[in-house]
């Protein structure tokens, strides 16, 4: 598997709740894609905020087979796919 960042950006804010329902949506794709043979994994995911808490979009960390599992979970789950880039080399921050 290939590691791949996605950016979802959301044309308007959302609530915490309705983050959380995106990611329900964004398991049973998963699940759906493995039942058929897809190899796809979530990694991990930075949630996007404006000054106000709203949550503005997510980067997301996911290994898959192909930018193309990776467009298709978002098609499934309903989510934006803003930008779909490889993963490159980690830079190291401040100590």
């Amino acid at each position: 598997m290939k590691d791949y960042l996605i950016l979802r950006e959301l044309d308007d804010p959302i609530s915490r709740e309705d983050l959380h329902g995106a990611a329900e949506k964004s398991g049973e794709a998963l699940e759906a894609l493995r039942s058929e043979g897809v190899d796809i994994r979530w990694v991990d995911s930075e949630v996007l905020t404006n000054d106000d808490g709203e949550v503005t979009g997510t980067f997301c960390h996911y290994q898959a087979e192909s930018e193309d599992a990776v467009r298709e979970h978002a098609d499934r789950a309903g989510l934006p796919a803003t930008r779909i880039d490889r993963q490159g080399e980690p830079l190291a921050g401040e100590d």
